[in-house]
């Protein structure tokens, strides 16, 4: 990679350019587990008319007059379950995997930063950093396996509003979805079979849980789904020609309900205590949809999803970890963004 600095007047801080970046995007987090925090990144978050698509007119009077008066200090009390000494568990992952791709594209001068589509470090403030370092060319990859427009579609227009702010512009490119890309498919293949095996019991079940979307997405077009269904059907291709798990029963749900509207099903919650209800003691549970762990994964699942089971009858119960910053899960992420650069490194 060559990096070149303009010639400029002694007074005026030089302008580096001819570099490479990428920008890993996740959803965000709060700044901190408490109500007041999580009353500022809820406001955000619920005000994306990507999130909710509800006119503005009869929305906003319900989140401000209601919900965040009501559901930031339960959220906290959820965030504070799983809080860590480096903050926000999906802050610090997704900080790592920046940091873990950095250090496998060293060598060929690319820099890799992390943003957040709500809350901290906003994807504004890091692609104007990238800019600032001499990066005129950009992969913008958010980490959503599957495509949504509540996501993926949302922080592409969440960056090109950066853009429009910008006299000099990168040029961006975007990591596609990846719900069906063999290396991601594999990667989970490799990494949850290692986890399974560690297991001190043999589950009857395997959920795979993915986050719920409103059903009227899927009538509106929305691909999410469709993808979803389809990772899930491939990863357990992939298991069952594995001996080890020929016989294991995989399901697949959708998790995280919201308000009144009918989501996407079946739900994670009642198949939990359907599956006790009928006899299933056993079960383990992995999210494929996330990039890294996060409140919904470690508090959703892990801990409320546990007292739903058990107290429904089931006996064991394990919540598998997402690929995070693990071997497998650098693997592929340097592979994906390794052909994505194809022609800029």
């Amino acid at each position: 990679m060559t990096w070149t600095t303009q010639a400029l007047p002694p007074d005026h801080p030089p302008v580096r350019s001819g570099g490479v970046g990428v920008l890993l995007v996740n959803l965000g987090t709060p700044d901190a587990a408490d109500p007041p925090a999580v009353r500022r990144y809820l406001r955000e978050f619920l005000s994306d008319p990507r999130v909710i698509e509800v006119p503005r007119l009869v929305w906003q009077p319900i989140l401000r007059g209601v919900i965040l008066n009501v559901r930031p200090r339960k959220s906290a009390h959820a965030y504070g379950k799983v809080w860590t000494a480096d903050g926000s568990p999906l802050a610090a992952i997704t900080r790592a995997q920046a940091a873990g791709l950095a250090e496998r594209l060293a060598g060929d001068g690319v820099r890799v930063d992390y943003a957040m589509r709500y809350g901290n470090p906003s994807i504004a403030s890091r692609l104007a950093t990238l800019m600032a370092q001499g990066c005129e060319r950009i992969l913008f990859a958010p980490l959503y396996p599957q495509y949504c427009a509540a996501t993926t579609a949302t922080a592409v227009d969440k960056a090109a509003e950066a853009l429009r702010t910008m006299r000099w512009q990168p040029t961006l490119r975007t990591l596609p979805p990846y719900h069906d890309d063999p290396l991601y498919l594999d990667a989970l293949h490799r990494d949850l079979g290692r986890q399974l095996a560690a297991l001190p019991f043999a589950p009857e079940v395997l959920l795979l849980s993915f986050h719920g979307m409103p059903e009227r997405t899927l009538h509106k077009g929305d691909p999410y789904h469709c993808h979803c269904r389809k990772t899930a059907r491939l990863l357990a291709a992939r298991l069952h020609a594995d001996p080890r798990w020929a016989g294991l029963r995989i399901e697949t749900t959708f998790q995280s309900r919201f308000g009144p509207a009918k989501w996407l099903e079946p739900a994670t919650d009642a198949t939990l205590e359907a599956e006790a209800r009928a006899g299933t003691r056993r079960i383990a549970v992995a999210a494929p949809g996330f990039a890294a762990d996060c409140v919904e994964t470690l508090e959703e699942l892990a801990i409320a999803g546990r007292e739903q089971f058990e107290a429904a009858g089931g006996s064991d119960y394990a919540v598998l970890s997402c690929l995070n910053a693990s071997g497998d899960g650098m693997a592929m992420l340097e592979a994906m963004v390794r052909r994505e650069l194809s022609g800029w490194i």
